[in-house]
C-alpha cells in the first residue's frame, strides 16, 4: 500500500538500507526519494497540488506528502527550472521543514533558488563535472539535453543529471534529457548500477504546446543496453494527460529484444529496496 503524509516520512526514516543498497520511493513524474549511505535525497520534489483558476489540478496523481511534512531531507537535488522539477511551492516548504538539508542545483539557477528559499551556505550551485561530497556520498553532475544541449559559457548547463556514488553503488538520475553525442561514453565510464530514465518522449504537437521532451522508452532501453546498466526505473510518466506513455512500453520493448537489464516500474510512494548485484 502507498504511504502518504507523515506515514510516508516514517516509512522512509524506518527503512534499513545496508551498504551497497538503495531505498527508493517514487513521488510521480521525475520526483523521488532516494535513501543510501545514511543520506535521504529528495530528487526534484514536485508536491504542489498545482490547481488552475477553477480549482482543478493539472496533475493525474495527487502529491503523496505536503512540503511542510518533509522533515527528513539531508539533500535536495534539483535538475532544472521547470515547475515539476524546481517547484516554487515545494522547495520553500521543504527547505523550512528540513533546515539542515543541502540544496544542490545547476549554476544558472542560482538566483531562482536563492529567491525561493533565501541565500545560504547550504545552497550549492554546480556545473557539469563539479563533484560534491556530502558525508560519504559523492554527487557528480552530468549535462542533460532537454531536447537541446544548452550551455552558457560562463554559467554552465541549465539542465543537469546526477551520478551518485557511495559504498560501491552507482546511481544515475538522468533528469529531463534526450540522448546526445557523448552521453553514452560518459555514462559507460561510471559503471552505473541503477538508472532513473525518462520515457515520455517528444513530438511535434507537444513542441507546439511548449512542452519540451525527453528520450522515449525505446531510447531509454537502448541507452541501458549500451551502458550495461543493471536496473532501470522508468520515470516521467503518469502525471500530465498530454505528456505520458504507458510505463509497460519499455518492459515490452526490452523483453522483445532479450535485453539483460532489469526494470522496476515504480508504484506511487511505495518503498522499494535495491541491492547492487556486486
Amino acid at each position: 500500500m502507498s504511504m502518504t503524509g507523515t506515514g510516508l516520512i516514517s516509512s522512509i526514516n524506518s527503512l534499513s538500507v545496508p551498504a551497497g543498497a538503495m531505498g527508493y520511493w517514487w513521488l510521480g513524474q521525475g520526483s523521488a526519494v532516494i535513501k543510501l549511505g545514511g543520506q535521504i535525497v529528495w530528487l526534484d520534489p514536485y508536491l504542489d497540488p498545482d490547481l488552475d483558476a477553477r480549482g482543478t489540478s493539472r496533475r493525474l496523481m495527487e502529491p503523496p506528502v505536503a512540503p511542510e511534512e518533509v522533515t527528513n531531507a539531508t539533500v535536495v537535488l534539483l535538475t532544472h527550472d521547470h515547475r515539476d522539477h524546481i517547484d516554487p511551492v515545494s522547495l520553500p516548504g521543504i527547505a523550512a521543514a528540513s533546515p539542515s538539508a543541502q540544496i544542490i542545483a545547476p549554476n544558472p539557477h542560482l538566483k531562482r533558488v536563492n529567491d525561493l528559499i533565501g541565500q545560504s551556505d547550504r545552497n550549492i550551485f554546480v556545473k557539469a563535472g563539479q563533484r560534491v561530497q556530502i558525508g560519504g556520498l559523492e554527487i557528480i553532475p552530468v549535462p542533460a539535453a532537454h531536447e537541446r544541449l544548452d550551455e552558457d559559457s560562463a554559467l554552465g548547463h541549465p539542465y543537469l543529471g546526477y551520478v551518485l556514488k557511495i559504498d560501491g553503488l552507482t546511481v544515475y538520475c538522468a533528469g529531463d534529457t534526450v540522448i546526445y553525442d557523448g552521453l553514452v561514453e560518459t555514462l559507460q565510464e561510471f559503471a552505473i548500477d541503477i538508472a532513473m530514465l525518462p520515457i515520455n518522449g517528444r513530438d511535434y504537437f507537444r513542441n507546439q504546446a511548449n512542452i519540451a521532451g525527453n528520450m522515449d522508452f525505446r531510447e531509454a532501453a537502448e541507452l541501458a543496453s549500451h551502458c550495461r546498466f543493471d536496473t532501470v526505473i522508468p520515470v516521467h510518466w503518469g502525471m500530465f494527460a498530454l505528456n505520458t506513455v504507458p510505463p509497460g512500453s519499455i518492459v515490452s520493448y526490452a523483453a522483445a529484444r532479450e535485453y539483460e537489464f532489469h526494470i522496476h516500474v515504480p508504484a506511487l510512494a511505495r518503498p522499494w529496496l535495491y541491492r547492487a548485484p556486486h
